[in-house]
């Protein structure tokens, strides 16, 4: 792997880091398995790898040029195809309980998004 996203830690960042490729980054986002990993700094250094943290409210903060830059190339490249969220389900507004519930216990795999109109082109 070139870069590894990863927000769950635990037991699985070790073997994510094990698949990076040389010159690869693993990104730090978050510990949602539970615990904080401890990492052999060996792995990095034979693959010549980053290790790089995310904290992506702090750097909305920090830089909010270049998160509005980001986010203009993002919404740009969905508007050319060339990225294509994997939505997978829709609800109306009134289901909107239904949907975090259905996010919440893994139902939903992929996008869900909340209808707020009645417009059939959303």
């Amino acid at each position: 792997m070139d870069v590894v996203y990863d927000p769950v830690g635990d037991k699985y960042a070790e073997p994510a880091i094990r698949s990076l490729a040389w010159k690869g980054r693993y990104l730090v986002i978050g510990f949602a398995a539970g615990e904080i990993p401890k990492i052999a700094l060996n792995l990095t250094l034979l693959k010549g790898a980053s290790i790089v943290g995310v904290f992506w409210g702090s750097f909305t903060y920090k830089e909010p040029e270049t998160h509005a830059e980001n986010t203009k190339f993002i919404l740009d490249q969905v508007v050319k195809g060339n990225l294509k969220p994997l939505v997978t389900q829709t609800y109306p507004l009134a289901q909107a309980g239904t949907a975090l519930q259905d996010m919440m216990t893994r139902k939903i795999q992929g996008k869900a998004i909340i209808i707020c109109s009645n417009d059939s082109k959303l």
